[in-house]
Parts: C-alpha cells; sequence; structure tokens
C-alpha cells in the first residue's frame, strides 16, 4: 500500500473516531438491531390472549381449557358471560380469540357430538392462521385423550388405524425458531445499509466542508481516493459481520455449520455492493440528507424484495422479476444456506457468480460517476 493511499485511509479512520455519533451507529446500532428483529421478528405465536364463555361450567369444560392453559399458545386472560362481552374485548384489542362453550357440552360430549365455538380476530392474518392451527391441534389432542379414557374406562383397547401416516422431518431448523432465519437477514441488511450510508454520507461531508477540493489539487489519482476513503468502511463492514455472527451464535445458539472462511469472503463481495451504491449515491447527492434519502430508496425495496420477510414465491410475478435487481437478494440465500445448512460453494454458484457481477458492476459505475464528478 503506497503513501498517499494509507493517508488517505488514515485520515477517514481518524474522522469517523472522532464523530461519536457515527462510531454508534458502526459499533452499537448492529447488536440493537440484532437483537430487536432476533426477538421481534417472528411469526411464533405464544401467550394469545384468551376470553373463554363457559356456559356448561361443567367437569368436562374445565378439562377442556385445561388443554388450552397446559399449550404455551393461548393465555386465558377473560372469563365473560355474554357474547357482547367477547365482541367488545376482541374489537378493543385486549383478546385476540375466545373459547364458546354451549350449555349442554357435557351431555353431547357423552354421546360424541359435542361442538365448541372457536373465535379469532383476523385482523392479523399471520398470527390468526398460526392460532388456529394451534387450536386445531390442541382441541384434536384433548380429543383423541377422551378416548383413550372411554376405552380405558370400558376395559378395551383404543384401535384407531389412520388410513394414512405421514411422518415428518424438519431438517436444519428442527424447532423452528425463527431467530435462526432472521440473523442472516440482519448481517444483510445491516452490511447494506452501514456500508451504503456511511459512505455515501462521508464522501459528501467533503464536498460540503470544501475539503474535497483540496484532496483533488493534491497528488493523490482518483482511484486512491476511492480506495483509502472505502477502505475504513471495509474493514468496519467486515468487524460487524464478525460481531453479528459471533453474538447470534453464542446468545441466540444460531448454528453456523458452513466454512467460516468463505462466509466472511462473500459477505466482503456483498460489502462492495453497499458500498458502490453508496459511491453511487454521493455522485448525485450535494448534501448529506440527500445522500441518505437516496440509499433509503434503494434500501426499502431491498428489504422487502430480497426475501428478508415475506417469501418470493408468494409475491405477483412482476415482483418476483424485480426480486432479481436486488443483490439483497443472493446474498441472503448464499448466508442462510452456509450458516443453516453448511452446503458447499457449488450449491450456491448462481447467486455467488450474480453476486459478484453485481458489486463488480455497481463498484465500476460508481467509481467512473466519482472520478467523472472529480475531474
Amino acid at each position: 500500500m503506497n503513501s498517499r493511499l494509507l493517508s488517505i485511509t488514515r485520515k477517514e479512520f481518524i474522522q469517523i473516531f472522532r464523530d461519536v455519533r457515527t462510531l454508534v451507529m458502526i459499533l452499537v446500532i448492529p447488536i440493537i438491531q440484532l437483537f430487536l428483529l432476533g426477538y421481534s421478528a417472528t411469526n411464533d405465536v405464544r401467550n394469545v390472549p384468551l376470553a373463554v364463555l363457559d356456559q356448561s361450567r361443567s367437569p368436562e369444560s374445565r378439562a377442556l381449557l385445561d388443554s388450552y392453559r397446559a399449550a404455551d399458545y393461548f393465555r386465558i386472560a377473560y372469563s365473560v358471560q355474554s357474547e357482547d362481552d367477547i365482541r367488545q374485548l376482541i374489537e378493543s384489542g385486549q383478546a385476540r380469540a375466545a373459547v364458546i362453550i354451549p350449555p349442554d357440552y357435557a351431555q353431547r360430549l357423552a354421546e360424541g357430538k359435542a361442538q365448541v365455538a372457536f373465535i379469532l380476530d383476523g385482523s392479523d392474518p399471520t398470527g390468526a392462521s398460526t392460532a388456529l392451527s394451534a387450536a386445531q391441534l390442541i382441541s384434536q389432542s384433548h380429543a383423541i385423550d377422551l378416548l383413550a379414557e372411554t376405552f380405558a374406562r370400558t376395559g378395551q383397547t383404543m384401535r384407531v388405524q389412520q388410513p394414512v401416516t405421514v411422518h415428518t422431518t424438519v431438517w436444519y431448523n428442527p424447532d423452528l425458531i425463527s431467530a435462526h432465519f432472521m440473523i442472516p437477514g440482519v448481517i444483510g441488511m445491516i452490511l447494506y445499509a452501514i456500508a451504503a450510508i456511511l459512505t455515501a454520507t462521508s464522501v459528501v461531508r467533503e464536498r460540503e466542508r470544501g475539503t474535497i477540493e483540496q484532496l483533488i489539487v493534491t497528488p493523490i489519482r482518483p482511484w486512491e481516493l476511492i480506495v483509502g476513503k472505502l477502505m475504513p468502511y471495509v474493514i468496519l463492514g467486515f468487524f460487524n459481520t464478525v460481531e453479528v455472527l459471533a453474538v447470534g451464535h453464542w446468545w441466540f445458539g444460531m448454528p453456523i455449520r458452513g466454512d467460516l472462511g468463505l462466509i466472511l469472503v462473500l459477505s466482503v463481495i456483498f460489502l462492495a455492493t453497499g458500498l458502490g451504491i453508496g459511491l453511487f449515491a454521493s455522485t448525485i447527492a450535494n448534501t448529506q440528507q440527500e445522500a441518505m434519502l437516496t440509499v433509503w430508496m434503494t434500501l426499502l425495496p431491498s428489504i422487502f424484495l430480497s426475501g428478508f420477510f415475506f417469501p418470493l414465491e408468494a409475491m405477483p410475478k412482476i415482483l418476483q422479476w424485480l426480486s432479481y435487481l436486488m443483490p439483497l437478494r443472493y446474498y441472503l440465500v448464499i448466508i442462510r444456506s452456509l450458516l443453516l445448512k453448511g452446503i458447499g460453494l457449488e450449491m450456491i454458484q448462481f447467486n455467488v457468480i450474480a453476486m459478484c457481477l453485481f458489486a463488480v458492476g455497481i463498484m465500476t459505475l460508481a467509481a467512473l460517476r466519482f472520478r467523472k464528478r472529480l475531474d
């Protein structure tokens, strides 16, 4: 590394460490995002507040409610006296579901014809569908327990053979822990957002302060100026990757099944796309606020069209086609496959090639435009 390039890199590091807000953003914000998304961004249903209208008030109805208590999907929060009370609780958001047990529940149960009403708040369809599946499983399990008790009392052996038996096996994430899916996505989002925002604002800051002209008149070549200003953010982005991987593994128990060296190398390549977008944004923005808004205009579509939150297969075809223009899409496939599945490079080579092409293309376009602005 020549002395001019080293001087630019050293100067950029000095500016970063002098700006406390930037330093906090680089070191602390990724961890805060990791904990927020690791705990909050989940489709798991737990402790859904449940309202109960028990018109039977019999041992049989209490046994049914005990089945709901035993599972951690629902929390019996309200015992009401009428259906109007249920409607009021659900409309106000105090209860998300309700169970109505009819007065003749015990008698109908003895006849094998008992029915129970289960009401769900469908304003949140994702949570409602999961809660509905949980309620059905609890009811089926309780019904099987009742059949077993009936056969035990009569001294008979319960022989109920289903025509088809399905044995399910979940690979790679057997406990279906949402954090193991979210944390790799957080790594991609952090690398993209921090690299793009900080690069864009750092270059524009030089222009606002008038120091970019001082750099231009020095013997520094344009490529040395670009590399020197980007190098600190490559190093810090690499540090953020290791930081999030370590916290995700040791705190959230996220497995790291793939080659750690390959993960870091591919993360640095993806980091180049964020740096290129930040550099390009700096060439079309005159203020730091404009630079940040420009980056956010690319960040939001990337988050929603990359499979970070929502499966791409469920989107309309036109959005699926647009997703191929998002570098984050390819990185998420790569990082999730390496961390959770532990596969080799040959299984993700299409995504790796696409990400490398994006990195080279974006950096080349940004560097050419940046050099033109310097000229």
